[in-house]
């Protein structure tokens, strides 16, 4: 009796590190326009993000979508939850760094190396799993500050 209950406690351990140690923010996730708020001049109207794990630990984000402008967004970038700069491709910065707070929460900068571009955010995905809310301060490529609240909905 005493095996039993010892493989019980060890498995449902196992399943607790699992669950713990899973990124809630992998797979797909498309802006949400209606329920976005920002003060950009140039905002987005669409946008495609997948949010896949790589082998070392990290995740690679591959972008897609529009601009109001017209302008397109296609970029990628791999980051891991260590705080340090990683470099971002194809998008209006070249850097990220990201931090995880807690399991559905990360904080995160980027910047344009050598330009006015920079912004500081909080990604937070909602306990269900359904919504991914990603607030941000900042200054664009052309040094005007800008504040937004940007909402994407997993597919």
């Amino acid at each position: 009796m005493r095996n039993i209950a010892a493989k019980f406690v060890i498995g449902m351990a196992i399943t607790a590190i699992g669950l713990f140690g899973a990124d809630s923010s992998l797979g797909t996730w498309k802006y949400n326009a209606a329920k976005s708020k920002t003060t950009s001049t140039n905002p987005t109207k669409s946008q495609t993000d997948v949010r896949e794990a790589t082998p070392d630990g990290g995740v690679k984000i591959t972008r897609a979508g529009q601009l109001t402008d017209g302008t397109p967004v296609d970029s990628s970038f791999t980051y891991k939850y260590d705080g340090k700069e990683s470099a971002a491709t194809g998008g209006p910065f070249d850097t990220i760094a990201v931090k995880r707070i807690d399991a559905n929460t990360t904080s995160w900068e980027v910047r344009k190396t050598g330009a006015k571009y920079h912004f500081t955010g909080r990604t937070v995905i909602s306990k269900d799993g359904k919504t991914l809310t990603q607030t941000s301060k900042g200054t664009d490529a052309e040094g005007k500050p800008v504040a937004q609240t940007l909402i994407f909905d997993k597919q």
